[in-house]
């Protein structure tokens, strides 16, 4: 009787198999041309934009900020020169290579002057807020 009831189960059981396997193929995320993705925080000020890209083991002369079409771009490239000769590694989890992130700057931003600092592995774009032009306001008299 067991064996008869598995039988009639079976293939709902390869069912539910194949739609495991589509939805975790769905949910995995998606693989990028970069395996190198710095981490980003932005926030606000008053008077200007920050974002703070942590690039550890990249120099700054290997950091690239363009700004293109109101778009800001960051690229570059995390290298190593790692001996693997006698070497049985068991976990490797730095990421290395070519990576970029871009960012769209508000339209309220200075991009004229924009700054760009780089200190212990973090780059620190300071983006000012344009001046409001705050235009002349006539009183009628009644």
């Amino acid at each position: 009787m067991l064996e008869r009831r598995r039988d009639l189960f079976e293939p709902f059981m390869e069912l539910q198999k194949e739609v495991d396997r589509i939805f975790n193929d769905f949910m995995r995320p998606a693989r990028t041309e970069y395996e190198f993705l710095p981490r980003v925080d932005a926030y606000e000020t008053e008077d200007k934009v920050v974002l703070e890209v942590e690039v550890p083991g990249v120099k700054k002369d290997e950091l690239k900020i363009t700004i293109e079409d109101g778009v800001l771009r960051i690229s570059g490239e995390k290298t190593t020169e790692r001996d693997e000769k006698g070497r049985n590694y068991r976990i490797v989890e730095r990421s290395f290579g070519k990576f970029e992130r871009a960012f769209v700057i508000p339209e309220y931003v200075d991009a004229k002057n924009i700054s760009a600092k780089y200190d212990d592995g973090v780059l620190i774009l300071e983006m000012p807020k344009k001046k409001e032009e705050k235009p002349a306001l006539e009183i009628k008299i009644q």
